[in-house]
């Protein structure tokens, strides 16, 4: 698929085993066969080129075919992305299929998301260098289910648009095991297998870096390119899918399908089209946290960290973020990026905007707010009146430890500040503290012999210390 996480198991197609091959639920299936999301009605105006506004942002790696650009604009164009549900929820990797899905949409065409609760069982080695541990039929289920709710909160919000009615359509969501489910190792090769060619199946990158390492390929991840071909053949005979898109790295997955559709139904017509993969100017993915993955669901990481991972974009990265990982107009880009080399440009107003305008398209309005209304709260020296929901609302993106209140009450906020953990010793407190770095509830602390008061503790129930900006600590009152 064109974006996956972590792993899968080896036999879809080869056992019958009743734990990993168990059908999903009929409502399951019911639920995300075809999972739909209403959008508001707009007027048509003339269809723009899909593909040269993808070009102009740095969102087109290759295509298949020439074709595709003027085939955009003349016709009203069904596009698919794949997401292997090897996680719970989708990471930042895969925000730039969603994104370009939007655009499709945004352009007058339809978009379609494939969970592959099928592919996902075998594996797709792109891009990694060994083999991904199996998932049970358990959790690819959980897994299935909160990227199918990612992906329709994101693209179901309604969004604006400069382009007519380019978002009234629904946005369909599918799962390829409900038709691998029924294919028998024998069907298998007798409607696939016989039109692959073993030549240019090993011919491709991902495959031939596999065959050339130590940990070499199993004849399971071998067949994954043919599993997602077929997937493409059977979206472009049912249901008049004529586009897939993906990373770089699935180049050779798509093309393998373009092929199959090219041999198997003798028809032209089927056209691939691959992003570059989200990297950092220095060549590293951009999409790790210190805590590991940037995950697009709330529920794995919060708006208000979300943004902030935004923020700390550096200034050799944010322009070119701007471009791919928003919808701003690309003159307002442009006139960012001119600011930025003007002398008073104030620092991380690029920043500003991309963390705006990314955590909206992903977390919505209220995710935007919330925050927005958390990064202000956190700022030392904030003159925002802190409250106790607001402090929870923060609570899992900051340390945290509780004390009891006789402990905290009449207590130095030196010896304190070593007993939540915010220092190692009480001499590099008083040091920082002199230097005016130290902080209780983002009030500035001035003097070495501040004592917690009962009105310095934050609705009776919280107190929140700072060591300059970044390092902070909740403490929970018992």
């Amino acid at each position: 698929m064109a974006s996956s996480i972590c792993a899968p198991t080896r036999t879809l197609l080869f056992t019958h085993s009743t734990k990993i091959f168990k059908p999903f639920p009929h409502s399951l299936s019911l639920q995300f066969t075809r999972t739909t999301c209403t959008l508001q009605q707009q007027q048509q105006p003339p269809r723009p080129n899909i593909i040269q506004i993808l070009e102009q942002r740095g969102l087109v790696e290759s295509t298949t075919s020439d074709t595709l650009k003027t085939s955009s604009s003349s016709s009203s164009l069904k596009v698919y992305c794949g997401f292997d549900p090897t996680a719970e929820s989708l990471h930042l990797g895969n925000l730039l299929g969603i994104i370009v899905l939007s655009w499709f949409r945004r352009c007058g065409h339809r978009a379609v998301a494939l969970i592959g609760g099928a592919t996902a069982r075998v594996g797709d080695p792109s891009g990694k260098s060994l083999e991904r541990p199996e998932l049970d039929a358990d959790t690819l289920e959980k897994n299935t289910l909160g990227i199918s709710q990612t992906i329709t909160t994101i693209l179901g919000r309604p969004q604006n648009s400069n382009f007519g009615d380019a978002l009234s359509d629904p946005v369909v969501i599918l799962n390829n095991y409900d038709w691998w489910k029924g294919f028998s190792l024998l069907d298998f090769l007798k409607r696939v297998g016989k039109y692959a060619r073993v030549g240019s199946m090993m011919a491709k990158e991902s495959v031939k870096k596999r065959l050339e390492s130590e940990q070499g390929m199993s004849y399971t991840e071998f067949t994954y390119q043919l599993l997602q071909g077929y997937d493409f053949l059977h979206l472009f005979q049912n249901e008049g899918v004529s586009v897939q898109i993906g990373g770089s790295d699935q180049w050779g997955n798509i093309t393998a399908g373009t092929e199959l559709i090219r041999k198997i139904l003798q028809v032209e017509g089927a056209y691939g089209l691959t992003f570059p993969l989200l990297l950092k100017s220095d060549g590293t993915k951009f999409g790790k946290s210190e805590d590991g993955a940037v995950w697009l669901s709330p529920k794995f990481l919060s708006p208000y960290k979300f943004y902030q991972y935004f923020f700390s974009v550096p200034d050799a990265d944010v322009i070119r973020f701007l471009k791919i990982l928003t919808f701003l107009d690309m003159e307002e880009v442009v006139a960012l990026e001119g600011e930025m080399k003007k002398p008073g440009y104030v620092a991380n107003t690029a920043q500003r905007r991309l963390a705006e305008e990314v955590t909206r398209f992903v977390h919505g309005e209220d995710g935007l707010a919330e925050a927005l209304k958390a990064t202000e709260a956190l700022r030392p020296g904030a003159e925002t009146k802190l409250d106790w929901k607001t402090i929870e609302g923060i609570a899992e993106d900051v340390p945290s430890c509780s004390l009891a209140y006789d402990e905290v009450l009449n207590l130095s906020l030196v010896d304190i500040s070593v007993s939540s953990g915010l220092f190692d010793s009480k001499s590099a407190a008083r040091r920082l503290l002199k230097q005016g770095g130290l902080y209780l509830n983002n009030s500035r602390v001035d003097s070495e012999n501040k004592r917690v008061e009962a009105a310095d503790i934050v609705d009776g129930k919280v107190l929140l210390l700072s060591a300059g900006k970044k390092n902070k600590v909740l403490v929970r009152i018992a």
